[in-house]
């Protein structure tokens, strides 16, 4: 992921905020705080093969500045409408663990609302578990949600 694609990384996180079920976010960043915010080794674009079409995206941010949550990342995956259920996301998901593991990163965490069964399967495919629910955690339009916070623990680093 570089600043050319701000535009689209920022447009489809737009398109999933306006679904309703990806994010407390109501409103898109600019790209300099979106930038600031995510690891720079750890995001990654797909693109339309043979083109440049920005098909999703994944990025992973710090959890802590304590030593001990060194190897930890919180992460998201967007995935723009028109390229659901190609494989896209589960892909974005093997670049990001690829390049974790590599790094030393031993947990990636996210939260997902329950309602977004579609990222929790496909999580769920990519090796990360449920590890609970966090009951009521934060207002979402006026409306308390719950968040399930997933995890994937890597086999590769002890």
């Amino acid at each position: 992921m570089t600043p050319a694609h701000a535009a689209s990384v920022l447009g489809i996180y737009q398109l999933g905020i306006d679904e309703g079920n990806a994010t407390f976010e109501t409103q898109a960043p600019n790209w300099a705080a979106f930038d600031a915010a995510r690891l720079p080794r750890h995001r990654f674009v797909a693109v339309e093969p043979g083109g440049e079409q920005v098909l999703g995206w994944v990025a992973a941010s710090r959890v802590s500045d304590r030593c001990a949550y060194a190897g930890v990342v919180e992460h998201s995956v967007y995935v723009h409408p028109t390229a659901r259920r190609r494989g896209v996301a589960r892909a974005l998901l093997n670049a990001l663990i690829t390049s974790t593991e590599t790094a030393g990163v031993w947990t990636i965490q996210s939260g997902v609302f329950p309602e977004n069964a579609a990222s929790l399967a496909v999580h769920a495919r990519a090796g990360f578990r449920a590890i609970g629910t966090r009951e009521r955690i934060g207002r979402h339009h006026g409306t308390w949600r719950d968040v399930i916070l997933v995890e994937r623990r890597s086999p590769h680093i002890a």
